[in-house]
């Protein structure tokens, strides 16, 4: 998800210089941030955002409808989140926040509107998928790639 949200605004939104502060701390255009409790920290070890955490899926999205249901609970392993000064700019451009935790209103997923699958998610969906068991996201995924292949 914070690749695909600092492209956005690179290539949409048009603020050529957006960046993750990760990777520049400098950036006049900070999409991504560290978290407000992950700055006071300075012995960084076992201290990111870890374990499962509960998400609010935006009635009507691509998300609700993969999950069949409107709360997930995703396992992360993070530092940096989305900033959500630049929400309405994303929302006014097409890339829909469609997933948020109840607790801190972090976003967890975003979306294209108009795409027949684009996803992105801030957790890791591998953690919580088996050969037996796959993830809705990435069965949803092979759909939406094979229905794509079965019109060309």
């Amino acid at each position: 998800m914070q690749c695909a949200v600092v492209e956005f605004a690179r290539n949409v939104l048009g603020l050529k210089e957006a960046s993750s502060t990760e990777m520049n701390p400098e950036t006049p255009y900070p999409v991504i941030g560290m978290m407000e409790d992950q700055k006071k920290i300075v012995n960084k070890g076992g201290t990111m955002r870890l374990g499962a955490y509960a998400c609010d899926l935006k009635k009507g999205s691509k998300a609700e409808r993969f999950y069949g249901k409107s709360r997930i609970s995703e396992r992360h392993r993070h530092r940096y989140e989305f900033n959500n000064e630049y929400l309405k700019a994303y929302e006014n451009a097409g890339l829909s926040p469609s997933g948020f935790n109840p607790e801190n209103n972090l976003v967890e997923i975003v979306e294209l509107k108009n795409h027949p699958f684009f996803i992105g998610s801030q957790f890791h969906p591998e953690l919580k998928s088996t050969v037996a068991n796959p993830h809705p996201l990435f069965i949803n995924f092979v759909a939406a790639s094979l229905a794509y292949s079965r019109k060309q």
